[in-house]
């Protein structure tokens, strides 16, 4: 019956219930309990009574009731007890009296009279002042007795004699004063006393000398001035709380005979000092708080007799330095010392056990870590908010580290990498410094697996200078998908300063768009143009002087400030590429024609407050794309209505407070998308603005402070223009009610005015609608037009071809709008291409003459994908492709001209990003180097038809690269998850048609190319002749870039160090090599085109052998000019290129190792040298997660047997690269079965 509203229980209430053993009546309102109330209830076995408002219990109440066992009369009003109540419940147990309002007086030797078998006895917060001495007379079998929250004074002697059976006493909150000796001098068995929370200053020595099996003894708020003596008697006590007392002092001696204490709490007392040996005794101690002292000093020794300590407080003391305390303690797990004056901090001086360690709110300006703590020091937790570090790094933190607390310190860097290898780390909380600048690298951790959650990170109140090399920031929770950065918790809290300080100074991240992550510059070459070191480079962009500019990552925000600059002209040479230019401030006096020109990126004009005194009708040209054009607080005095003639694209033009008198009808015609026009405070008299704005044009008009025309006959023109332009808005409100007209009247007077005269009669007394003379007066009457009979005739043909015109505007909108669908359903379903590729009739003709279809660039762990799924589709639609991996091959010196010759053997170039191409080709600058210098050669113009990217990464992961955004902005794009994917691909690869000169499909078939630049030696021409060397101009060279390439490539390294699978020089055995192109359908008919190949051997390749540059013959026209082939080989020989790295030791007399000077291999004289231009700002992709996979090479056989395995291993192992498979092992096999006709590279 708990939780109701029972005020009262009647007598016989619950006789029916015989059966009953418990009742539950907390939480109601019960006042009175009748005498009789628990009549019947013979078998009642637990009754609660608790939460009520009972003031008294009758003496007859439990008669009835002898076999109750649990009463609970807590939170009750009790303040008297009937002597006898509880007589004759000789089987009670546990009885709880707490939170009532008893005292002394009825808490008396009767009122537990006859309970021997009570267990539990709680008196807690009553208001007893004293403890009688035959009060707990005859409770033999009582266990806990707590008597909290009092007001006792006075334990009379003997009080607790009876309770030989007692465990627990509680008696904190009192008033005792002193502990006598015959306080609990029979209390053998006690093994918990607490005693906190009184006023003991004094304790006498035999207080405890009975208390054999005491465990815990607490007494905590105090006023105890020194350790109690009689403690020492206490030989099983394992805790001792002697916190809030007054001891200033301990010593060696303190704490002798507490053999067995685990616990020491000793916190918030007057303690100085920590000597030597003083816990000497506790030798079995795990637990010791010394918190909220005045320690100062702690010898180096204090705690070297306590190897099992565990857990050590030392926070809130006055602390300066702790070298050498704890380095013993190799079972310590839990430190806090925070709250001192540490300043000097170390990791070698905290034991490895050492696992969570506060050390916050010190003078810590570094984290030291002069020994290298590594992977066995055990630490997870770290606090060290609320010091002075400056900045972190790798070695500030232990690689076990799960938690750190970095927040409120004056951190200015995070080095690079300083979590990488922080395999554990859960949270790192960074806020509250003085972070400016954060480099991506520095939150880079070692890569996650799915499995785990990804660490928190926390950064706000830091105020990030956010400058074009922060842009990541506000985008690395979306990099979640590279598992090798943590998710920042609070980017909605950090704030931003501005580079450009123009506007806000401060900005929240997360509102900041990507343009405004800005950089100041000097002088850049915009994207479409290769720049050198000359001034006649047209191209290179300087910064003009007495200006600052600033541009964002991907140069689509380039701004030009130049403003209250002293400057009386428009600076001649800003750059082309601006897409902001402020030139407020200044003294230009009268723009010129054409002093823009050239800016087509422009989008904002700033010229507000330079006493412009005048325009050209030129001013402007040149700029079409300006949207934002400021002219306000100028000279300006006439607008012809030509001045903004070109500036179609204009949204916003601020002319107010100039001195205009007048304004041309045209001024604003062209501007169909202006959205703010401002034209308040001018000297425009009879102003007719429905002339100038059509109504509606402008979403925001002002024209406060000029005059306009209100005349009563053209009131109802310029009221219905107001409606139009400011809807919503009432005539007696601003801004019309502050709109004034001629000789400064407002627009509300002069509307009232014109209502009055229209209102007033005309011409004498008559009325009517004649006059005096009969003569008809013209009235206000509507004339209608009465519609031609014959008109009505051709009414419907009219309405048919109005709607036929209608639908087909709707038909030619569709299609424009959805073209590109539209030409891709027509190609897909009919094959017939509606737009052409704009190729002129040579381009056309060169185009077809080429080899190939396409040339495939991609990622050597993307193989499987290209040359599968991918090429062998476009192969079976009869497209030649030249895939890289599979067809072009070269040194890293080579590698450049090797894939431009690829390159301009093909119709098309398709780079397939992955991931994996992002990872490893694209960040080895030798194969970067050459793709560019391939990418050069590829006008602008043409990318769209030239260039394909099949990319599966997100497109913020290709803007995160300069180049690959420009690629991907300007080139196809087609997506690999695409569902189209392969009708778009095909619309984007050249046409096959009867005009091709060759059937590429078939021709590819079987061929088996490879690309590799012209020897410097040994190489003979038609079968025969004297060497020759290519000169430097073998491939061609054309300067066409976006990009800037700037990495010298050194052709004096070793072989073995090139990335790249190529074939190298061998001595042939007995024969001539001879260039070969293999088809087994017959003779090639392709165009004369040269096709290098690698040599063949019926065994495949000489063990221990190099491969020699080849001698080659042409094959011009069709059946002439068959490969040779010498006598001893058979023109289908399968063929076996090896790894360079795999054969590197096995000759004696062909080691390449090259030096300055040295001639030979790939990197001989005649090997061309690059000299590009790179971009500057560092691989973004250099953090991405290198995947592990075994880098394989092909075998035909296992020529060489196990001595030369054990050499490759061997000599591999010297080289510091992972061991390569063995011969034979399944993936070293090429993909599909093809097990002969090429190598395939893993």
């Amino acid at each position: 019956l708990s939780g109701n509203d029972l005020t009262l229980l009647p007598d016989n209430g619950l006789s029916a219930l015989r059966s009953l053993s418990a009742l539950h009546l907390q939480r109601n309102l019960l006042k009175e309990i009748a005498d009789r109330a628990f009549v019947g209830l013979g078998t009642l076995e637990t009754l609660n009574l608790a939460d009520n408002k009972l003031t008294a219990l009758t003496p007859e109440l439990f008669v009835s009731s002898r076999k109750i066992r649990q009463v609970y009369l807590q939170n009750n009003s009790l303040s008297v007890l009937a002597p006898g109540v509880f007589e004759g419940l000789d089987r009670l147990e546990t009885l709880d009296l707490s939170h009532n309002q008893l005292t002394s007086v009825w808490v008396k030797r009767d009122t537990f009279a006859g309970q021997v078998r009570l267990v539990v006895l709680n008196l807690g917060h009553n208001q007893l002042s004293k403890v009688d001495q035959h009060v707990f007379k005859g409770l033999y079998s009582l266990q806990i007795l707590n008597l909290e929250h009092n007001a006792i004074e006075l334990i009379a002697d003997g009080a607790f004699g009876d309770l030989k059976n007692l465990h627990a006493l509680f008696l904190s909150h009192n008033r005792l004063r002193q502990v006598e000796p015959y306080h609990f001098s029979e209390l053998y068995v006690l093994h918990q006393l607490i005693l906190e929370s009184n006023q003991i200053a004094y304790i006498h020595e035999r207080a405890f000398e009975n208390l054999t099996h005491l465990h815990d003894l607490s007494l905590n708020d105090n006023r105890l001035e020194e350790i109690p003596s009689g403690m020492k008697s206490l030989k099983f006590l394992q805790s001792l709380d002697l916190g809030k007392n007054q001891i200033a002092e301990i010593n060696n001696a303190s704490f002798e005979g507490l053999e067995e204490l685990m616990g020491l709490r000793l916190v918030d007392n007057q303690i100085r000092e920590i000597s030597r040996d003083t816990f000497f005794a506790l030798s079995t101690i795990h637990v010791l708080n010394l918190a909220s002292n005045r320690i100062r000093h702690i010898d180096q020794s204090a705690f070297s007799s306590n190897p099992t300590l565990r857990a050590i407080r030392l926070d809130n003391n006055e602390l300066e330095d702790v070298s050498g305390v704890f380095t013993s303690l190799s079972s310590l797990v839990y430190l806090n010392i925070s709250d001192n004056r540490i300043a000097w901090f170390d990791y070698s001086h905290y034991p490895h056990s050492l696992e969570w360690l506060d050390i916050h709110k010190n003078n810590i300006s570094e984290l030291g870590n002069r020994y290298d703590v590594g992977t066995w020091f055990l630490l997870k937790m770290l606090d060290v908010s609320h010091n002075r570090l400056r900045e972190i790094n790798a070695s500030s933190f232990p690689r076990n580290i799960e938690t750190i607390l970095l927040n409120n310190n004056e951190l200015e860097e995070i080095a690079p990498e300083t979590f990488t290898g922080k395999e554990n780390i859960i949270k790192v909380v960074l806020y509250g410094n003085r972070l400016r600048r954060i480099e991506m690298a520095s939150l880079a951790l070692t890569p996650m697996p799915d499995t785990r959650v990804l660490p928190e990170f926390y950064l706000g109140d830091n105020l990030i200078h956010c400058d074009c090399t922060m842009e990541w920031l506000q985008r690395i929770n979306e990099l979640a998908y590279l598992r090798q950065y943590p998710q920042v918790k609070d980017l909605d809290s950090v704030q931003c300063t501005m580079e450009h300080e123009r506007g806000e100074q401060r900005r929240p991240l997360m509102s900041m768009r990507a343009s405004e992550f800005l950089c100041r510059y000097d002088s850049h070459c915009f994207a479409t143009c290769h720049c050198c070191d000359f001034d006649a480079c047209d191209c290179k962009m300087a910064c003009p002087d007495r200006c600052s500019c600033y541009h964002d990552t991907a140069w689509e925000s380039n701004i030009v400030d130049c403003g209250s600059a002293g400057l009386s002209l428009v600076p001649a040479k800003i750059p082309m590429d601006a897409t902001d230019i402020y030139l407020d401030g200044n003294n230009l006096g009268a723009l010129g024609s054409h002093v823009f020109i050239g800016k087509k990126k422009l989008k904002a004009l700033f010229l507000n407050g330079s006493r412009i005194e005048s325009l050209n009708n030129k001013t402007f040209a040149g700029i079409p794309a300006l949207e934002v054009l400021h002219l306000e607080s100028n000279g300006l005095e006439m607008l012809t209505g030509a001045e903004f003639e070109q500036l179609r694209e204009l949204k916003e033009l601020y002319l107010h407070q100039n001195a205009l008198t007048a304004i041309g009808n045209k001024s604003f015609l062209y501007q169909k998308s202006l959205e703010v026009l401002t034209l308040s405070n001018n000297r425009l008299v009879g102003l007719k603005p429905w002339e100038l704005l059509p109504a509606g044009s402008s979403d925001r008009v002002t024209l406060n402070g000029n005059q306009l025309d209100c005349g009563c006959d053209t009131m109802p023109r310029l009221l219905e223009w107001l409606d139009r332009q400011f809807r919503n808005m009432s005539r007696t409100e601003p801004p019309v009610s502050e709109l004034r007209c001629s000789k400064d009247v407002f627009l509300p007077d002069a509307i009232s005015r014109c209502d009055q005269q229209q209102h007033q009669p005309r011409g004498g007394s008559g009325s009517g609608a004649t006059g005096g003379g009969g003569v008809p007066v013209a009235t206000p009457t509507v004339q209608r037009t009465i519609i031609d009979e014959d008109f009505i005739d051709y009414l419907p043909l009219l309405i048919a071809v109005l709607a036929g015109l209608l639908l087909t505007v709707l038909l030619v909108t569709l299609v424009l709008i959805f073209r590109q669908d539209v030409y891709l359903w027509a190609h897909s379903r009919y094959g017939v291409r509606l737009c052409k590729d704009p190729l002129s009739a040579l381009e056309r003709c060169e185009d077809n003459e080429k080899l190939y279809d396409a040339y495939f660039v991609y990622s050597a762990a993307d193989a499987d994908m290209v040359s599968g799924p991918i090429g062998q589709e476009l192969e079976h639609h009869g497209y030649g492709m030249c895939l890289h991996y599979r067809d072009v091959h070269g040194t890293a010196s080579f590698l450049g001209d090797s894939m431009q010759s690829a390159a301009d053997a093909s119709r098309k170039l398709i780079l397939f990003i992955s991931v994996k191409f992002l990872q490893l080709e694209w960040s080895q600058p030798e194969f970067r180097a050459a793709l560019q210098a391939v990418l050069e050669l590829v006008r602008p113009s043409r990318r769209k038809q030239r260039l394909i990217l099949i990319t599966s990464v997100p497109g913020a992961m290709l803007s995160m690269d300069p180049i690959m955004d420009i690629l991907a902005r300007t080139c196809t794009v087609i997506s690999w998850d695409d569902r189209r994917f392969w009708d778009k691909l095909r619309f984007a690869m050249p046409d096959i048609g009867k005009g091709d000169p060759v059937n590429k499909s078939s021709h590819r078939k079987n061929i088996n190319i490879r690309y590799t630049p012209a020897p410097t030696n040994n190489l003979m021409v038609g079968g025969g002749g004297a060497p020759s060397a290519p000169s430097a101009t073998t491939w061609p060279k054309r300067l066409n870039s976006e990009v800037c390439i700037q990495q010298q490539q050194h052709h004096h390294l070793a072989h073995h160090q090139q990335p790249y699978p190529v074939p190298q020089p061998r001595t042939s055995m007995g024969h001539g090599s001879t260039y070969n192109t293999e088809d087994d359908d017959g003779p090639s008919t392709a165009a004369s085109s040269p096709q290098y190949e690698a040599p063949t051997h019926p065994g495949g390749v000489y063990p221990g052998s190099h491969l020699h540059p080849v001698q080659y013959q042409h094959s011009v026209g069709t059946g002439v000019g068959q490969p040779h082939i010498p006598s001893s080989q058979s023109p289908h020989l399968p063929q076996t290129m090896p790894h360079p790295h795999h054969h590197h030791h096995h000759h004696p007399h062909h080691h390449h190792h090259h030096h300055p000077g040295g001639g030979g291999g790939a990197g001989g004289p005649g090997a061309p040298n690059f000299n590009c231009a790179t971009g500057t700002l560092g691989h973004v992709y250099s953090t991405i997660p290198e995947p592990q996979y075994n880098q394989s090479i092909h075998s035909s056989s296992s020529i060489g047997g196990s001595q030369s395995q054990h050499q490759q291993q061997q000599h591999q192992q010297q080289q510091g690269q992972p061991h390569l498979p063995a011969a034979g092992s399944s993936r070293l096999l090429p993909p599909n079965g093809d097990h002969g006709n090429r190598p395939y590279f893993v």
